[in-house]
């Protein structure tokens, strides 16, 4: 359980310039789920060797199996990070010591130590989930980020049900125990999905995907076709969790899904992604921004779809004759320089120089797996891949990008009727420059990861989209 620190721990950094000076990473530690055939098994956190001098490297070192079955493992984030020197709120005894695995289905949170043996992470602590539910009012942890006042948690629905509204719940960062749901006002918010802040102004951002109901057994297509998934950003009061401004991006922009903010804690500007245009099957990344005592949303990056044979292509889009870019998850640098976009339904990642943030320029681009093209990896040129780039972290310094190809159970199935293979790649980045190179040498994939499928990676010591910071 949470110890208390006598001298802040050597992973907080007051600012995203000293995070990018710190040392490597060496650990990376990734969310495995079950989708297999058969008798059920347990989730697990992999432990993968990403130190490229190590004997080791590319190999999963490390395995901490969940102690239920059907959790799966999605999202996870750390009990404790940068956001814990801001003076507005400072606690700079606790550690970064535990991740929170999130499960989506089963709404049970585990708290997992992997710092008194990082090789063997072990479990400390379970939330159960009529508890959860009981205390929070809600259900389906997604997104966990550590900030002022303790661990903040979404939640995609409502407790004991497969409706909404989701939203917030608050742990506490010492007892890890749960104080309840944190909105006061919601306002006309009732989808969820991610959320973020700008700490020094107070703002909290959440945006939208669907109810468990909308997304549990896969894409419904009505609800597609309908513009019923979410489509708009939130902006509320971090101090009284009132609801302040909500951002509709349009109808047909359907699912705006992961939010990027600034990590300059001095701007108020971030980008959000969203998966799919019902109008020519495009997908578009936007930014918010200020514009006077408001804020404003401007599409930056429009990713058209790509034509392709119906027989390459799953049921949900042969009439289409076409692959959705499905622009899945994005991230962004620690010096707000680069964005990095995934295209789930293309195989293709991306990389867009963002330092003028509404003038974006794409720098580099690799592509591995997809929907039609099933690209090959460099370390295996001549095996077609199922999968894509998902999630997307990055290294603290820029230098490294790492990617793992599951969306989410139900929905790969929709897409790769003939499931994903379980792969996790990394690109080298010409900081300077732009441009990225995948690396032949990693390339850990299906044994490694025991027959589940690999979602979300956080890295040792913190990465692009686990900090924030309170000092420029």
């Amino acid at each position: 359980m949470p110890r208390t620190q006598w001298k802040p721990d050597a992973t907080f950094y007051p600012s995203p310039t000293l995070a990018a000076e710190a040392p490597p990473e060496r650990l990376a530690y990734v969310a495995t789920f079950w989708r297999g055939q058969g008798e059920p098994q347990p989730d697990a956190l992999a432990v993968v060797d990403v130190d490229a001098a190590s004997p080791r490297y590319g190999q999963v070192v490390g395995w901490c199996p969940m102690p239920n079955t059907g959790d799966e493992l999605h999202h996870h984030g750390w009990n404790a990070c940068s956001s814990a020197l801001c003076p507005s709120n400072a606690h700079p005894h606790v550690e970064r010591r535990y991740l929170l695995m999130l499960g989506l289905r089963s709404s049970r949170i585990h708290f997992v130590d992997v710092k008194s043996d990082p090789l063997n992470p072990a479990i400390a602590k379970i939330i159960e989930p009529e508890e959860y539910q009981r205390k929070t009012g809600y259900s389906r942890p997604h997104t966990a980020h550590c900030g002022p006042e303790g661990i903040y948690v979404t939640n995609l629905g409502a407790a004991f049900s497969d409706d909404g509204p989701g939203g917030i719940a608050l742990l506490d960062h010492d007892t890890f125990e749960v104080i309840g749901a944190w909105e006061k006002d919601r306002g006309p918010q009732f989808l969820a999905y991610d959320f973020w802040w700008h700490l020094n102004h107070d703002v909290v951002v959440t945006s939208e995907w669907g109810t468990p109901a909308m997304i549990e057994d896969g894409l419904v297509g009505e609800l597609l076709l309908g513009q019923k998934y979410g489509h708009s950003i939130h902006f509320f009061d971090l101090r009284t969790g009132k609801h302040l401004q909500e951002i509709d991006l349009g109808a047909q922009h359907q699912m705006a899904l992961e939010l990027r903010p600034a990590h300059d804690p001095t701007k108020q500007y971030g980008f959000v992604g969203v998966v799919v245009s019902t109008e020519d099957l495009s997908a578009s990344v936007w930014l918010w921004h200020r514009d006077g005592d408001r804020f404003a949303a401007t599409q930056v990056i429009t990713i058209p779809a790509e034509p392709a044979d119906p027989d390459d292509l799953p049921e949900l889009l042969k009439p289409f004759g076409a692959v959705p870019p499905l622009v899945t998850d994005i991230d962004l640098s620690v010096d707000d320089k680069y964005l990095y976009v995934s295209c789930f339904g293309t195989g293709e990642a991306k990389q867009y120089d963002v330092s003028d943030p509404f003038h974006p320029v794409e720098t580099g681009s690799v592509r591995v797996g997809g929907i039609a093209a099933r690209a090959a990896h460099p370390s295996q040129p001549d095996v077609p891949l199922r999968g894509a780039p998902q999630m997307v972290e990055v290294s603290r310094d820029g230098k490294r990008v790492y990617w793992t190809n599951s969306l989410y159970g139900a929905w790969d199935d929709q897409f790769f009727p003939a499931g994903v293979d379980a792969w996790m790649i990394k690109a080298d980045v010409d900081v300077e420059n732009g441009g990225m190179t995948l690396d032949p040498r990693f390339f850990p994939s299906g044994d490694d990861f025991r027959g589940n499928r690999v979602h979300q990676t956080r890295l040792e010591g913190g990465d692009a989209s686990s900090d924030s910071y309170c000092f420029p």
